[in-house]
């Protein structure tokens, strides 16, 4: 029997503190009680998020998030730019399609993040762009984007552009400072940095923001954000929640206010430093050029077969790795850093892909990925 230990990126480990809680009876969400752990919950979603915004929390996934700011902020006559750099990227873009939002490509290389001068560059010949649409860290790729410079550019352009940020893979992981950037809506999903199940999704929705989710009547009904701000003014939810991971929310929050969001940043940081040591020690390439602290892309050698190296990682050892999405599909595997990852589980995790490898033939010594890894978690380095 082994311990399993899930180190996809999303869904994520869940703390057993959270689903203890969520093993609760089931208790009514219209009730004053809820109402008051909602008010702690959504406060403490402001801290995750580095906002004094609103904070919405939708019972959906994180593309439900998505598809809520971007046809709740793109009336007609409007037009998007969406940075396409990777499958998240894509699907915005094809949200664009679906709504009959117009829409332009700013298409970045798979592996790397979007850079600032990419946007300006954008903007500068279409000047009838009101939205820039960007994924922070792009899970298919594991390639970062420059944000805080993203939004400085944006923000130069004055009022009338927003930037909504794809946050799934980066809030509760990595730097992300809503507020002080000037980000106007950042999402995020349950399943990642969060530390849940699937099935919530947040928003922080900024003030600029608003004012253009109230120039227009959305077409969106069950995801229109005005629904959802409407019935915060009583920290209740427009329609049914998932009270029961709301329960879990408040624990998983409480955690990372605990630990501290700058601590859970470095924590984050510090693994994926460890896992790209190791990657190197033991001779397999890391796939992003702009390399995120949430997820590490790690192609796979020639001659080795992606799928059988994860299925025997996890009948063998109880590690369980993603897979590559998309034209990836097959040549890299996905390890996550998010959330309730520690030292030992990534060492563990390590070890395992370094005894599967050296017995499909790849040459390795055998200890030097979790020994460069080792190294870098004990330095601090």
């Amino acid at each position: 029997m082994n311990k399993l230990r899930l180190l996809t990126p999303g869904p994520t480990s869940v703390p057993a503190e959270a689903l203890l809680e969520m093993a609760r009876p089931v208790e009514h969400h219209r009730t004053p009680e809820f109402r008051a752990m909602f008010k702690q919950v959504t406060e403490d979603l402001q801290y995750v998020f580095q906002t004094a915004n609103t904070v919405l929390t939708v019972t959906g996934s994180g593309t439900s998030a998505m598809e809520s700011a971007i046809v709740g902020t793109c009336p007609p006559g409007s037009k998007a730019l969406v940075v396409r750099g990777g499958k998240f990227g894509e699907r915005w873009a094809e949200i664009c399609a679906a709504f009959d939002i117009d829409h332009v490509a700013c298409d970045v290389e798979w592996g790397h993040g979007a850079k600032p001068e990419m946007i300006e560059d954008c903007l500068s010949k279409d000047p009838s762009i009101t939205t820039v649409i960007v994924t922070h860290s792009e899970t298919s790729t594991a390639a970062v984007s420059d944000l805080e410079g993203i939004a400085r550019v944006v923000r130069q352009r004055g009022d009338d552009i927003l930037l909504i940020v794809d946050g799934i893979t980066s809030v509760g992981a990595i730097p992300v400072r809503t507020d002080q950037w000037g980000v106007d809506v950042v999402v995020t999903g349950s399943q990642k940095a969060l530390m849940l199940p699937p099935g919530l999704a947040c928003l922080a929705v900024g003030d600029r923001a608003w004012k253009r989710v109230d120039s227009f009547s959305s077409r969106s009904f069950y995801l229109c954000p005005k629904a959802y701000r409407k019935s915060m003014a009583d920290f209740d939810t427009p329609y049914t929640p998932n009270n029961v991971m709301i329960r879990g929310l408040a624990v998983t929050l409480k955690m990372i206010r605990d630990e501290g969001i700058e601590n859970v940043w470095a924590r984050t940081a510090l693994l994926a430093r460890a896992t790209r040591a190791a990657a190197e020690a033991i001779g397999i390439k890391v796939y992003a050029a702009d390399p995120s602290d949430s997820v590490s892309a790690l192609c796979m050698p020639e001659g080795i077969d992606e799928s059988k190296l994860r299925k025997t990682v996890r009948q063998r050892y109880g590690v369980h790795l993603a897979g590559g999405q998309g034209k990836l599909k097959g040549n890299v595997i996905r390890i996550s850093h998010m959330g309730y990852v520690d030292a030992l589980d990534t060492i563990g995790a390590i070890s395992a892909i370094e005894m599967v490898l050296s017995e499909m033939g790849h040459d390795l010594k055998l200890g030097s990925g979790a020994a460069a890894a080792m190294t870098v978690i004990a330095r601090r380095s």
